[in-house]
């Protein structure tokens, strides 16, 4: 369980950012093909910060569709539950990852000073 990891790092990145501000809401961008079950991050959040400055916080994660192009036909599509990275048109595998490769924090809502 990687996650909880994950979370301490977390943790940390939003302490230095937050200014000393009470921290609601953490929203985090996470792509497909980052191995990371979001109901577990979810979770781990609220074990790793519940004795911090950051406890009630929520973590509000939005899962992003791993999408291909393909180098030789151009067709661009999502490639499914199961990654297989080879185009559904031409059946290329000279493809490239436009999304589902995301991990990111995207902002803090933060209280009011």
């Amino acid at each position: 369980m990687h996650e909880l990891s994950i979370c301490g790092s977390i943790v940390d990145i939003v302490k230095r950012h937050s200014g000393g501000r009470r921290v609601d809401v953490v929203h985090l961008q996470v792509g497909q093909l980052r191995q990371i079950v979001p109901d577990t991050l979810v979770y781990c959040w609220g074990l790793v910060n519940a004795d911090t400055e950051l406890a009630g916080s929520r973590l509000e994660v939005e899962s992003i569709t791993a999408r291909i192009t393909c180098h030789d036909c151009g067709a661009e599509h999502e490639i499914g539950q199961f990654p297989i990275l080879v185009c559904a048109v031409c059946g290329s595998s000279h493809v490239r990852v436009v999304t589902g490769e995301e991990f990111l924090i995207t902002s803090l809502d933060l209280a009011e000073t």
